[in-house]
């Protein structure tokens, strides 16, 4: 391309560099002519990839989902269990936070986009399979609907508790002797669920 980019790797620079203006300044503070201008590509090209404002952040979601839905899916072949599964959706959140803001925030997202719904139907598939493997750990789950409502309660509030610097401001963090975030998650969401067995090595990426 003229402008500096293949045609695969424009897609891949715009999604980074929203992330990083979305992780500073919130999912209102980019156009797609400031993302041009941040890559110094022509106005038009990233509007050739996505159509749109809302477009970028759809695939933005969309790419969170995916990735959110890998690693559980990777937590969950190492046998890591439900607690583990919760454990890798808040270091998913504070790995991926701009991500994390935007997936969950459907005034921002077209929600009749189909990769999108398919994104979101596999992460959330992974959380279900999730409270399933409750019973082979033997401590089935009775009410498993309840138990996927429950379980995501727990770390998505976590998650957002930290990422929106609550956890800290409220001094709930040093009643837990200041523990990292991934401690707390266990030691909070093992209330309800009990421990699964020993974390898996995290994912890369």
């Amino acid at each position: 391309m003229a402008d500096g980019y293949h045609h695969g790797n424009l897609r891949s620079a715009v999604l980074e560099r929203v992330a990083e203006v979305i992780e500073r300044e919130g999912p209102y503070a980019f156009s797609l002519r400031s993302l041009a201008a941040d890559l110094g590509v022509s106005h038009t090209a990233p509007r050739y990839h996505f159509g749109s404002r809302e477009g970028v952040l759809n695939a933005l979601a969309t790419e969170g989902f995916t990735e959110l839905a890998r690693r559980l899916r990777a937590n969950r072949e190492a046998g890591g269990g439900f607690l583990e599964s919760g454990v890798e959706y808040v270091r998913f959140a504070t790995d991926h936070p701009a991500h994390f803001q935007v997936m969950f925030a459907p005034t921002l997202l077209d929600e009749d986009d189909p990769e999108l719904s398919a994104a979101r139907a596999a992460a959330f598939g992974e959380l279900r399979a999730g409270v399933e493997s409750t019973a082979s750990e033997g401590r089935p789950v009775d009410d498993a609907a309840a138990g996927v409502v429950a379980g995501w309660s727990i770390v998505h509030g976590i998650a957002t508790l930290a990422l929106t610097g609550n956890l800290d401001s409220s001094g709930v963090r040093s009643l837990l002797g200041d523990a990292d975030l991934l401690t707390i998650t266990r030691r909070s969401a093992g209330l309800l669920f009990g421990p699964s067995g020993p974390p898996p090595a995290a994912p890369r990426g």
